[in-house]
């Protein structure tokens, strides 16, 4: 569980690469400095760990690319103490960055090797999510809502209408909409029935499973 000055020193090229590619939120670019990528991975892979590029986890997932981390995360305006449900706890990264930006996470994984491993992993860097759960992401988490945002870390086919009907008036919903290659969109919702939907670009996720482990 090693941090060394040669890790800090890639991680702030890491910092430099997205400020480039487009990121301009101070608190997301600290957080992506600060959190040892390397600890998420398999050590097979140290020599990546700070390149802008996903990379496989256990049971078959990925670790998503900084960059991608980063743009859901600018997205969802995250400010202290807000109620976050995340989709897809993976191997926690994007758990971690969410919590150092001081959120309130509530983190759903579907593959019960991953729940795991992430659940003992997480508490050990100091990384302390409200809950971790082992579910369906499909249907939110009903009895916590409603959330300030709620972020979507695989691809889906369709937008779940739970998720909608969980975000609070002013809630925003950043997730990767499609099959093969996905549109990152955002929902920010106005009302009780209405919401204001906006695309970014396409981005490539693993599919979001459901009843499936």
């Amino acid at each position: 569980m090693k941090d060394t000055f040669k890790h800090q020193g890639l991680r702030q090229q890491l910092v430099n690469t997205i400020k480039e590619k487009g990121i301009t939120n101070d608190n997301v670019l600290k957080a992506i400095g600060k959190i040892p990528r390397h600890l998420f991975m398999d050590s097979g892979f140290l020599d990546h760990a700070y390149q802008d590029k996903a990379f496989p986890i256990a049971a078959n997932q990925t670790i998503s690319q900084p960059y991608t981390v980063a743009f859901q995360t600018q997205l969802l305006q995250v400010e202290k103490g807000h109620k976050i449900l995340e989709i897809g706890t993976g191997s926690g990264y994007q758990t971690a960055v969410l919590c150092l930006l001081g959120a309130t996470v509530y983190s759903i994984e579907r593959q019960l090797e991953l729940f795991k491993i992430t659940s003992k992993f997480l508490p050990k860097l100091g990384y302390r999510p409200k809950k971790l759960i082992f579910g369906d992401g499909y249907k939110g988490l009903k009895e916590e809502a409603p959330f300030d945002s709620i972020i979507v870390t695989a691809g889906a086919p369709m937008v779940p209408k739970a998720l909608l009907g969980q975000l609070k008036i002013g809630g925003r919903l950043v997730i990767p909409v499609g099959e093969d290659v996905q549109t990152m969109t955002l929902f920010v919702r106005k009302g009780p029935k209405d919401f204001e939907q906006r695309e970014f670009g396409e981005f490539r996720f693993v599919p979001m499973l459901e009843d499936k482990n």
